[in-house]
C-alpha cells in the first residue's frame, strides 16, 4: 500500500512576504508529489497538524517579538496548559522565520513557534530556516539554500515510489482554481468591445467599497499636504471617521486596501489582447474535485456573489503593479513561443543569477505590468491569471490620533494617519509611486473606502500614565508618538494626575526632519500642547538646515543625563518609531552611551540594562 502524501502548509503573515514564502513552499512539496494545502495559522486546529505527512510554517515577526494577528489564534491554542507533552509526537515539520535584524527580537516569533512545537513532541525534518530583511538578497538570500536542503529531508523521509520522478521545475503546475465565463458568451457581441469605447472622465479607482471581511466603512474627512508643493516628498494627513465606536490605543494601525489606477488596468487589458472580454462576467471553478472541498478562497476579499470581470479582479484584487517574485518568471515561460524570451525568463529562476533577478526587479522597482510589456510575446491564459498575478494586500499604517472620550456615547470614531506618498525616479530614470500611497493621494473628502482597525506591537496602556516616556520618532515615525502624547494627556485629565516638573520626569519627544520650513510636523500642535501645560518637550533634528548632519540621535547625546534620568531612576519606557534599518541601532547605540556616562556604568553593564529594559516592556520599538 502506498504511503499517502499530504503536505499542509500554514503561514503567519502581516504584509504577505511569509503568504509568499508559503506559496512556495506549496509550489515545492507539490513537485515532490505530495497533495497539498495552503492556509493561513489561524484557518486550522490542531488535530489537522496530525493529518499530514509534513506540516511546513512560514511565519513573520511584527511588534514586540509577537506572532501576526492571523496566527494568534493557533498560538493561543498551542500554548493551552491541557496540552500534555508529547501530544504532537506524530507531526513532522519544518519552519522557516521572517524577521529583521533591525529589531531587537529578532525572529522571535518563529523562535517561540518552533520550540513549542518541539515541546510537544513534534519533530523536524531539518534545521529551521531565517530570513533578514536586511540581507542584501531579501528573503531569497536566505530562502534558496534552505529550500533546496528541505527538498532533500522531504525526500529522505518520504521517498517517492519506485519509477516516480518529482515534477520537473520546467513543467507548469496546474493551479487549484480556473476562471470560467458565468454565462455563455456571445463571441460575435463580445468582440464589439464595449468596455474599450468607454470614456474614463478621470483616472482614478472606481469609489464602490470594497468587500473586506471584517471591514469598517470609514468617509475621508480630510486629506491635507502638510509638506510645501516645492518640496520633494508628499506627506499627508489623513482623517477618517467610522460610523460606530471602535477604541484604539496608541500604537494600533489602520489597514487601507488600496485599487489600481484605470490607466494601469487598461494597459495591461490591451498588452494581453484580453480588451475584447474585460467586462464578460466570469467564475470560479475548481480545477479538480479535490479542490471544490477547498474551504480557502482563491481570491481573499471576495464572497461567491461578488461579481467578477478580468477588469474588477485587475482592478481590485491582483497586484499588477507590485515587484515580480522569482516564481513569477517561472510561470511565464510557459506562456511564451519565443526562444530567447524564455530562456532569459528562465534565467532568472537561477539561484545561481540572483543578483541579476535583483538588478532587474528590485533595484529599479519594476512592475509585474512592465515586465510585460518588456517580455511581449508572453500571454497568460486569462484562465489562470489569479495562480499568477499575486493579490493586492493591504497596507497598515501607524494611527496618528487619541481616541476621543466622546466617541463611545457619540457612536462614531475618528482616525488620524500622516502618511509619506511614495514617488520618485528609479535607476533606469522611470517615475515609481507606491501600490498604497498613490491610492491614497487620489482620495477625496466625502469618500468611503473599508478599512480594518488592527491592534499594534507598543502595548500602550493608562497604567503607565504616571511614567515619562522617551519617544523617538523621526519622520512618519511622529505617528504614533503623536497619538501617544494625546492619549497620556486625556488619560492623565481623567485621573487628575499633575505629573512632576522636574526635567527627568516629564515626557521627551525625539523627532528627526529635514527643514524647519518644509517638514516639521505638527510644530504648531506640540507648541499649543506646551501653552497647555501638557509635560512634554520636543527635541528636532533638522538634518539639512546646517552644513553638518544633525539626526535624533545627535539630540539623545546632548540630552543625555535628562534620557538617563527618565529611563533609569525614573523607571522610565523608551518608544522608538519610524524607518527600519540603521536608525533602531543608532539609537540602541546613543542610549547605550547615556547609560555609561551618567550611570557610571561599563559597556556591558549598560547593555545588559537595555536587554532588560526590553524583557521588562520598558524598551519598544515599531518600525517599518
Amino acid at each position: 500500500m502506498t504511503e499517502a502524501r499530504r503536505a499542509l502548509v500554514v503561514y503567519g503573515s502581516e504584509t504577505g512576504n511569509a503568504q509568499d514564502v508559503a506559496e512556495e513552499l506549496g509550489r515545492i512539496t507539490e513537485r515532490l508529489r505530495f497533495d497539498t494545502e495552503v492556509a493561513e495559522l489561524n484557518a486550522i486546529n490542531l488535530k489537522q497538524l496530525l493529518q499530514h505527512s509534513v506540516v511546513l510554517i512560514s511565519i513573520s515577526t511584527t511588534g514586540q517579538g509577537e506572532l501576526p494577528a492571523n496566527s494568534q489564534n493557533f498560538w493561543r491554542a498551542l500554548r493551552n496548559a491541557r496540552l500534555r507533552p508529547g501530544c504532537l509526537q506524530h507531526v513532522w515539520f519544518a519552519s522557516f522565520g521572517l524577521g529583521d535584524t533591525s529589531y531587537p527580537k529578532f525572529n522571535w516569533a518563529h523562535r517561540k513557534l518552533y520550540n513549542r512545537l518541539i515541546q510537544l513532541g513534534a519533530q523536524p525534518i531539518c534545521d529551521r530556516g531565517e530570513s533578514d530583511e536586511q540581507h542584501p538578497a531579501g528573503i531569497d538570500g536566505s530562502f534558496l539554500p534552505w529550500s533546496t536542503s528541505l527538498k532533500h529531508c522531504l525526500l529522505e523521509r518520504h521517498p517517492l515510489p519506485e519509477g516516480v520522478a518529482p515534477i520537473p521545475d520546467d513543467v507548469l503546475l496546474e493551479p487549484k482554481w480556473l476562471l470560467e465565463f458565468a454565462e455563455a458568451v456571445n463571441q460575435k457581441q463580445n468582440n464589439n468591445d464595449t468596455a474599450s469605447s468607454r470614456n474614463v472622465a478621470e483616472d482614478v479607482p472606481p469609489d464602490d467599497p470594497l468587500d473586506i471581511p471584517g471591514g469598517l466603512a470609514a468617509k475621508i474627512r480630510f486629506n491635507d499636504r502638510l509638506t510645501p508643493e516645492t518640496h520633494w516628498q508628499d506627506v499627508r494627513h489623513l482623517a477618517f471617521d467610522i460610523p460606530s465606536y471602535h477604541p484604539y490605543v496608541p500604537g494600533d494601525v489602520l489597514t487601507i486596501y488600496p485599487k489600481n489606477f484605470p490607466v494601469d488596468v487598461k494597459e495591461f487589458l490591451s498588452v494581453m489582447n484580453w480588451t475584447s472580454i474585460a467586462d464578460t462576467p466570469l467564475r470560479f471553478a475548481p480545477a479538480s474535485p479535490s479542490t471544490a472541498s477547498n474551504p480557502y478562497p482563491p481570491i481573499s476579499h471576495t464572497t461567491p456573489t461578488t461579481p467578477l470581470t478580468l477588469r474588477t479582479l485587475l482592478t481590485n484584487h491582483l497586484d499588477i503593479m507590485s515587484i515580480p517574485r522569482r516564481s513569477f518568471f517561472a510561470q511565464l515561460a510557459h506562456f511564451t513561443t519565443d526562444e530567447f524570451q524564455r530562456d532569459r525568463l528562465l534565467e532568472f529562476t537561477n539561484p545561481e543569477y540572483i543578483d541579476e533577478l535583483y538588478d532587474y526587479t528590485t533595484r529599479p522597482r519594476r512592475s509585474i505590468l512592465e515586465v510585460l510589456q518588456e517580455f511581449e510575446t508572453v500571454k497568460i491564459p486569462w484562465q489562470r491569471i489569479c495562480s499568477i498575478i499575486p493579490a493586492i494586500r493591504g497596507r497598515q499604517f501607524s494611527i496618528a490620533s487619541a481616541l476621543n472620550p466622546t466617541a463611545e456615547t457619540e457612536n462614531r470614531t475618528r482616525i488620524e494617519l500622516l502618511i509619506a506618498i511614495v514617488k520618485y525616479r528609479t535607476v533606469i530614470k522611470r517615475i515609481r509611486q507606491g501600490v498604497c500611497t498613490r491610492y491614497v493621494a487620489a482620495l477625496r473628502p466625502g469618500q468611503c473606502i473599508k478599512v480594518t482597525l488592527q491592534k499594534g506591537g507598543l502595548g500602550v496602556t493608562k497604567a503607565e500614565m504616571e511614567r515619562p516616556v522617551v519617544m523617538v520618532g523621526p519622520g512618519t515615525g511622529v505617528a504614533p508618538m503623536r497619538a501617544l502624547a494625546y492619549q497620556r494627556k486625556l488619560w492623565r485629565e481623567e485621573a487628575k494626575f499633575t505629573a512632576p516638573s522636574e526635567e527627568g520626569a516629564r515626557d521627551t519627544l525625539f523627532f528627526g526632519c529635514r527643514n524647519a520650513e518644509s517638514d516639521y510636523f505638527f510644530k504648531d500642535e506640540w507648541e499649543q500642547l506646551k501653552k497647555e501645560g501638557v509635560p512634554l518637550d520636543v527635541f528636532v533634528a533638522f538634518s539639512r538646515d546646517q552644513r553638518q548632519k544633525v539626526y535624533v540621535q545627535d539630540l539623545i547625546r546632548k540630552q543625555s543625563a535628562r534620557v538617563y534620568e527618565a529611563l533609569t531612576r525614573r523607571n522610565g519606557i523608551a518608544y522608538i518609531c519610524g524607518s527600519s534599518g540603521k536608525m533602531p541601532q543608532a539609537i540602541r547605540e546613543a542610549l547605550i552611551e547615556a547609560f555609561q556616562s551618567h550611570g557610571s556604568m561599563e559597556r556591558e553593564q549598560a547593555e545588559a540594562y537595555l536587554v532588560a529594559m526590553e524583557k521588562s516592556g520598558r524598551y519598544k520599538q515599531e518600525t517599518w
